[in-house]
């Protein structure tokens, strides 16, 4: 399977500046609806459900730090049961995604880079691999503001095998749309011998070998410019700035940003 050819950006709605980490199935049955009945004809049609629908306490835009996850016995995250109840039973977000289909539109999830931390300390095996959890985990790649994961380490074996395990449980739920988080402005970590370049190959390589087909976006921003041949054979889209908020200094920069990326447009 090739990467998808995305010439415009994928228009839908995100859960995170209504919801922040508190998403529940109710409210993202909810907006999809209102999508389909108002939106879609116009073209918008990506229902996309934001960051950590896996910890079963998050409840508003605040991260709990080294709060229980959701997971199964490879480590892979699976949603929190009592914010999706359709996901019992090992369903995960498969009749989610389904009714969300039935309405003519895609799902989307988010999840954060690499393998979670609660997975490393216990060494859970990874799926088509001989390896661990602890065994591909990169102990200095950890993300600054939220504490749920450890980076893959691109160079070991599993590294792949994990990431590809991860993707064919999302395809076989029926994912459309994957927003990663904590990679675009990690391609190069001046205080940690780490680099998101080779974690982002393993998710693309994940995807295509996955059999469906996934957008791939990249977050936070900015993404460096200096690797934008690399971004466009890995990624479908990214972010040029990091959070953009109603001031007059980041709509003024925003010309300049225009500007350097406007040639790769």
């Amino acid at each position: 399977m090739k990467k998808i050819e995305v010439k415009y950006p994928p228009m839908g709605w995100n859960s995170w500046d209504c919801y922040g980490a508190a998403t529940t199935e109710s409210d993202i049955r909810r907006n999809a609806e209102y999508m389909a009945k108002y939106m879609k004809k116009y073209g918008w049609k990506y229902v996309v459900n934001d960051i950590q629908w896996y910890q079963p306490t998050s409840d508003n835009s605040a991260y709990i730090p080294f709060e229980k996850l959701e997971m199964d016995k490879y480590g892979r995250l699976i949603p929190a049961v009592n914010r999706f109840p359709s996901s019992a039973e090992g369903k995960g977000f498969k009749p989610l995604a389904d009714y969300i289909h039935s309405l003519g539109l895609k799902y989307g999830i988010h999840i954060m880079r690499g393998i979670p931390r609660q997975a490393v300390h216990k060494a859970l095996p990874i799926l088509g691999s001989n390896t661990t959890a602890k065994e591909i985990a990169h102990p200095f790649s950890i993300c600054s503001w939220n504490t749920d994961m450890y980076g893959v380490n691109p160079d070991v074996c599993g590294a792949q095998e994990y990431y590809n395990s991860v993707f064919d449980l999302f395809a076989e739920w029926g994912i459309d749309f994957v927003k990663v988080d904590d990679i675009s402005n990690t391609y190069f970590d001046k205080e940690n011998p780490y680099s998101a370049k080779g974690e982002i190959e393993l998710i693309r390589h994940a995807i295509n070998q996955s059999g469906r087909d996934i957008v791939f976006s990249l977050s936070p921003g900015p993404a460096p410019i200096e690797q934008v041949e690399h971004l466009k054979e890995n990624a479908d889209i990214w972010r040029i700035t990091a959070d953009f908020w109603e001031r007059w200094e980041d709509l003024n920069n925003m010309f300049e940003i225009c500007n350097i990326w406007s040639k790769h447009v």
